[in-house]
């Protein structure tokens, strides 16, 4: 969704509709509707979570124990979202979990806020998509494909790896939207989606809406006497920490509280629990990875690895993809010669556990570690 034009220069109380992010700008996709913007997929990891738990507060206590495993990254430095169910009938305790580092966030919240969208709900694009019963809903638009899987989560990748990421996923059925695919993929059925932008909007943000905890959507800017009574507290409260002084202990102290809510949350969720050892490993145990066997991590790699190459897209053409024991494996064509260099750049860039090589031949092969 990068088609409009250039962002208009409206007073915030007036803006509205729905927007796209594209680089470090906002373009209007549709001026219909309250004020959302679409963020680009390739930044944001989707995942499929279980959180057995029955409240919103409990389930956000234990999310960053349920994806530890999932991602790369520290959890101090990213930034989690959690969304609607996925399956309320067959799963009701698997989440939609939307993962974006922290400083990304961050930036987005501030272009947002300089563009009179501050109170702006904030959606991975690729959840506009018709959710597909079965498969893979797809959509290629200005060679960017956006896929939207059956159990919701999706992914953004260039469009020349689109064949290869089928290939590598077991041939899920296609659902393709707008228009054909190109290559030799096996589409089920090719439409149309035939919903206004507002109406594809509305029911992105009930599934995720990224804008929470520290990055929740502001309320609309109050008074000037409003404003000044608030700099007048934030002052006081600021000379009263400084005076108060004990950062280490009172860091212990709720780190302490932490741990003991923790435990009672546990002792609830599975009684009988021994919580003697190390607290973090048996959390992190008691959370179902769905049926039994290991989370899939083959998408979430690939999302993250097309995005740390999209910069070269127009440069690496791929042969074929592999994953086999938590590692992909990504053949490409000859390039230029410093070719396998400016992509083991752009893996260190992406903080992506992985290395470049070039055979006699010129070709290349990339691998990425999903552990």
């Amino acid at each position: 969704m990068t088609r409009g034009v250039r962002t208009p220069d409206l007073p915030p109380p007036h803006a509205g509709g729905v927007w796209t992010l594209a680089g470090d700008r906002l373009i209007i996709v549709s001026a219909e509707g309250p004020a959302t913007i679409l963020v680009p997929t390739e930044r944001v990891r989707l995942l499929a979570v279980d959180l057995p738990l029955p409240n919103r507060a409990r389930r956000l206590a234990a999310l960053p124990f349920a994806i530890e495993d999932q991602v790369a990254e520290p959890i101090e430095s990213l930034h989690l979202a959690l969304g609607a169910r996925t399956a309320p009938a067959d799963a009701p305790s698997r989440y939609l979990v939307g993962v974006v580092h922290a400083e990304t966030m961050a930036e987005w919240v501030a272009l947002a806020e300089a563009h009179g969208l501050g109170a702006a709900p904030m959606v991975p694009d690729v959840l506009l998509l018709p959710r597909p019963v079965e498969g893979w809903a797809v959509e290629v638009r200005e060679a960017r494909a956006l896929v939207l899987a059956a159990d919701g989560t999706g992914f953004a990748i260039p469009a020349a790896l689109l064949a290869a990421a089928w290939e590598a996923a077991g041939r899920p059925r296609l659902h393709a939207l707008g228009q054909p695919l190109a290559g030799d993929l096996a589409v089920h059925a090719t439409t149309a989606d035939l919903r206004d932008a507002d109406a594809r909007a509305e029911v992105a943000i009930a599934e995720l809406n990224l804008r929470q905890d520290a990055f929740a959507s502001r309320p609309e800017r109050v008074s000037s006497g409003w404003r000044r009574l608030g700099w007048i507290l934030g002052i006081g409260a600021a000379a009263h920490i400084l005076i108060a002084g004990g950062d280490t202990l009172m860091l212990r102290v709720i780190a302490n509280r932490r741990a003991a809510e923790t435990r009672a949350l546990v002792s609830v969720a599975a009684p009988g629990t021994d919580l003697s050892g190390d607290l973090k490993a048996t959390v992190t145990d008691l959370l179902p990875t769905g049926g039994g066997r290991a989370p899939d991590r083959f998408v979430p790699l690939l999302a993250r690895l097309s995005a740390a190459l999209a910069p070269l897209a127009g440069s690496v053409t791929v042969r074929a993809i592999r994953y086999e024991g938590n590692v992909l494996t990504m053949d490409c064509d000859p390039g230029v010669p410093d070719l396998a260099a400016r992509i083991a750049d752009a893996l260190k860039a992406g903080r992506i556990r992985g290395q470049a090589t070039a055979s006699p031949d010129g070709a290349i092969r990339i691998t990425a570690s999903a552990a």
